[in-house]
């Protein structure tokens, strides 16, 4: 009785450490989409769409904040200053500068998802790796590569997108970077963005 009682306590210390760490969870690359390529409801769907996945995952009281540029706003202006962290308790990134400069510490290993999941990359089944933003290294919009400021999901349109693992077809600095690789081909349709190796996910920031 007396070992089942001290394993009880070490799993129940493990458990609360571990919901510790991940409650200081301020960024992560969602586990999915919103089901309608790159319509996401516009910047205030896909908002309630971080905050809703952050909730389940078990972390509250954050403002929470999609990484996404559109045509009158930068995705850089909208993430708070950080630091950010993922639900590992790995930084990401000290500030808004650090974040968009090369010693930013996003990599397919710390990109997690808001399960502390790794998400798929290049050369996974299905290739999971271009994430939605609308926007230049900087953070900067893109004006005419935001679908719509992120509210179309048909053939036509375009969005920007980043590699959260840092790879693509060769070693310029657009294969590697993490939120300005490419732009979708075909539209804005979810068969669009999966064509490309995406699934119509994005980055989420807390701004508090």
């Amino acid at each position: 009785m007396r070992r089942l009682l001290l394993a009880t306590a070490a799993l129940i210390a493990a458990t609360g450490a571990t919901y510790s760490q991940d409650a200081k969870m301020s960024f992560f690359v969602t586990s999915v989409g919103s089901g309608k390529g790159a319509d996401l409801g516009g910047l205030k769907g896909a908002d309630a769409h971080c905050a809703s996945l952050a909730e389940a995952a078990g972390v509250t009281g954050k403002n929470w904040a999609a990484y996404l540029s559109t045509s009158d706003t930068d995705a850089r202006d909208r993430i708070g200053k950080g630091p950010w962290v993922n639900a590992k308790g790995v930084k990401i990134a000290d500030d808004v500068a650090s974040l968009h400069s090369d010693a930013n510490g996003i990599t397919k290993q710390t990109a997690l998802n808001e399960k502390g999941e790794v998400v798929n990359g290049r050369g996974d089944k299905p290739n999971r790796h271009d994430v939605l933003t609308g926007s230049k290294p900087d953070g900067t919009k893109i004006a005419d590569q935001t679908c719509g400021d992120w509210t179309m999901s048909g053939a036509e349109g375009a969005a920007m997108m980043g590699h959260h693992d840092r790879t693509g077809l060769d070693e310029s600095a657009a294969a590697k970077s993490w939120n300005s690789s490419h732009a979708s081909r075909g539209g804005c349709s979810q068969e669009a963005l999966k064509g490309t190796g995406g699934d119509g996910l994005f980055y989420c920031f807390a701004t508090n």
